[in-house]
């Protein structure tokens, strides 16, 4: 993909600032989601839990710093709150005694989720990169990336026809089709400025969409409020009456657990086996992600910096976040695909987009707006962001011979797994649509390859015999036509 700013570009001070406010927008529906989603699940609501949106922006901001001083500033990726530990952190509070034991546990559920990072790290310093490729080639991979994005699907379609993106906390819920003009109204913006936008606007469509989006659904809301309709009340603008002006670090929570450390010693065998096994199925996605920012930038990260570098970063970033915020972070798909649309693989851009989610979070009235930006608005942008990812995927594997039945398999298994929303749970650990994909992807590689080597040999054999044979033959046998 053709980029206007490569990594190591630094664009203009205000440019930049433009940029990273369209990375943050980019990650910030799902990033401040994650903590609304744990207080309303039975466990958070039976314990309490109150875990702060402005927190987990700001974990989120420091753990990508943390991130690129370990890739040495070389990786254009964002960091968010995530998904994937949802359930982890659901159990962390439900497992405890209250709540406040709840925020330790999560603390320590997140480092035990980052030392799988480290330790998976040290192994690939000893042992090298080069048995990634042979179990993920460009046929397992590059559906796998699809997948990341068309896993999501549902969740932008669904989102397009949404008011507010916090209905859980009692938003008014607005017409689907109301919802649906606003959404259609983003995506079509950024679509036309992505396409037929000149210089910046070429750069910026998502900020663009956004602010088109959100200015027609505030119409609405505006209409529907004077003529008391709810119809029409796309964004739910009581979120300001209930600001939370300072971010409530889960480190400044948890020291309230220590108090309960008799109880927390049963529990914390619980906490373990709830997050060790998610981290490795992140860490099949931290490959995709980066395998695809990989082929954007046209720089193999996994060489350099290299694997145990992003690992690191990854994983010590998500200590850092959930130490802040109660989240342990990712990679985001979204920012990747931020990068691949707009052109913009700029570290600083990254670096200022941390910087900005870390000075947001204590400023309550923006973080506020950024809350108000209904769901249908975020879908119609991530309808974009979300194809983008599934595109980029289904490019790693134009050069894979699909003519072979042995890759064939591998990408329709691949394929079919991830589009499927195929799940396994064992007991409070799931194992994504992505997760069982790419594994599945892995074992069909294995098993339509592993006696690839051997039959190339025999064939080889066989052809050099015969040839042989003609070189030790008179040359009168020879066509002396055929020659001529």
């Amino acid at each position: 993909m053709k980029l206007t700013y490569a990594p190591d570009a630094r664009p203009g001070l205000v440019k930049t600032i433009i940029f990273a406010l369209q990375q943050v927008l980019a990650i910030l529906a799902a990033t401040i989601v994650v903590p609304v989603i744990v207080n309303t699940s039975p466990q958070g609501i039976a314990k309490g839990a109150e875990m702060s949106q402005s927190a987990a922006l700001f974990g989120a901001g420091a753990g990508t710093l943390v991130y690129l001083l370990f890739t040495k500033f070389k990786s254009p990726v964002f960091l968010g709150s995530s998904f994937a530990f949802i359930g982890s952190m659901c159990a962390a509070f439900g497992g405890a005694v209250s709540a406040s034991v709840g925020y330790l546990g999560i603390i320590i559920g997140a480092i035990f989720a980052g030392l799988v990072y480290v330790v998976i790290a040290f192994v690939v310093k000893r042992v090298g990169t080069g048995w990634i490729d042979k179990i993920m080639p460009a046929a397992v991979i590059g559906p796998t990336v699809a997948v990341i994005g068309l896993s999501l699907a549902g969740n932008a379609i669904g989102d397009l026809s949404k008011g507010s993106v916090l209905n859980v906390l009692g938003a008014p819920t607005a017409s689907p089709y109301v919802a649906l003009i606003c959404g259609l109204v983003t995506l079509f913006t950024t679509i036309a400025c992505s396409v037929y936008g000149k210089k910046m606007l070429k750069m910026i469509p998502f900020i663009i969409g956004i602010v088109a989006g959100y200015a027609v659904a505030a119409i609405f809301t505006v209409i529907g409020i004077v003529a008391k309709v709810p119809e029409l009340q796309v964004i739910n603008f009581g979120l300001f009456q209930n600001m939370q002006w300072l971010p409530e670090f889960t480190f400044v929570k948890a020291f309230d657990g220590f108090k309960n450390l008799g109880d927390f010693g049963s529990y914390i065998g619980t906490v373990a086996v709830a997050y060790i096994p998610v981290a490795f199925v992140v860490f099949a996605e931290h490959l995709a992600d980066h395998k695809n920012i990989s082929s954007i930038i046209e720089h193999d990260l996994l060489k350099d910096p290299g694997l145990d570098k992003t690992l690191l970063g990854d994983g010590v970033g998500s200590m850092v976040g959930a130490f802040f915020g109660g989240c342990p972070n990712t990679t985001y798909g979204e920012s990747v695909g931020c990068v691949a649309i707009s052109g913009n693989a700029s570290i600083v851009t990254i670096v200022t987009a941390a910087i900005i989610c870390i000075l947001a979070s204590f400023f309550a009235p923006f973080v506020t707006f950024l809350a108000t930006i209904p769901s249908c608005v975020m879908g119609g942008v991530c309808v974009a962001l979300y194809g983008f990812i599934a595109v980029s995927g289904l490019k790693m594997i134009q050069k894979v011979d699909l003519e072979d039945n042995k890759n064939l398999f591998v990408v329709s298994v691949i394929l079919i797994a991830g589009v499927g929303g195929m799940v396994v749970n064992f007991g409070n650990v799931t194992l994504t649509s992505v997760a069982c994909a790419l594994i599945l992807g892995i074992l069909t590689n294995v098993l339509t390859h592993w006696k690839k080597d051997g039959k190339e040999e025999k064939e080889v054999a066989v052809v050099d015999a015969p040839a042989e044979e003609v070189a030790d033959e008179p040359a009168q046998d020879c066509d002396n036509d055929a020659i001529e």
